[in-house]
């Protein structure tokens, strides 16, 4: 097939042909116009990183955390978004469901905020402060310490052993923080001690 083509036939098509496909690439249809119109801002842009690492279990991978507002000011912070930290050695910013869940959990309406306790009985939760909640926790580990420690064995030597309290302890805490808690609950003859990042 043999097309009878002028060079001036030629540049012209071309010059038509690139306008048509530059204004069609500006988006002047209506399929770009309504694209445009529903596009919202970028809701990290004026937002605060911060990294953190996930306690939710033993593994500790690096989060990035955004929150909005300005803490230097005064305002408090919102947290509006976390995702897995891609520079953390760990988890290459990926993350387990847990630990994308995590904003889930820090905004949760049903979330613990402050202590509450259900009387033997009741079939409802009152609050109470802090002071009272820690009075009560303490009276029953001393109550049961009292009743329960075993000072010596049967064949009379010193085994400071409390067999009925077990303790389970954090893996999101410090070395200093393990090194505190383990001597803690071994001082006070606690046998059955263990750790999230064991179980």
């Amino acid at each position: 097939m043999n097309i009878d083509l002028s060079r001036r036939s030629f540049l012209k098509l071309a010059g038509a042909g690139a306008a048509a496909t530059t204004i069609g690439a500006m988006g002047f249809g209506a399929a770009e116009a309504a694209t445009a119109a529903h596009v919202r801002a970028f809701k990290l842009a004026s937002t605060t990183e911060t990294r953190n690492v996930c306690t939710y279990c033993s593994v500790a991978c690096g989060i990035l955390m955004y929150s909005k507002g300005d803490l230097s000011a005064g305002e408090k912070a919102e947290l509006i978004h976390i995702e897995g930290d891609a520079d953390h050695p760990t988890n290459r910013g990926t993350l387990c469901p847990k630990g994308a869940a995590l904003k889930d959990f820090v905004k949760s309406e049903t979330r613990a905020t402050k202590p509450r306790h259900r009387a033997p009985g009741a079939d409802t939760w009152q609050d109470i402060s802090w002071e009272e909640a820690f009075d009560k926790i303490a009276r029953a580990i001393k109550d049961d310490r009292d009743k329960n420690f075993i000072e010596k064995n049967a064949a009379g030597v010193t085994v400071n052993r409390w067999t009925t309290m077990g303790f389970l302890a954090a893996s999101g805490g410090t070395n200093e923080t393990g090194w505190l808690t383990y001597k803690t609950v071994r001082s006070m003859g606690v046998v059955g001690f263990d750790n999230q990042a064991r179980v």
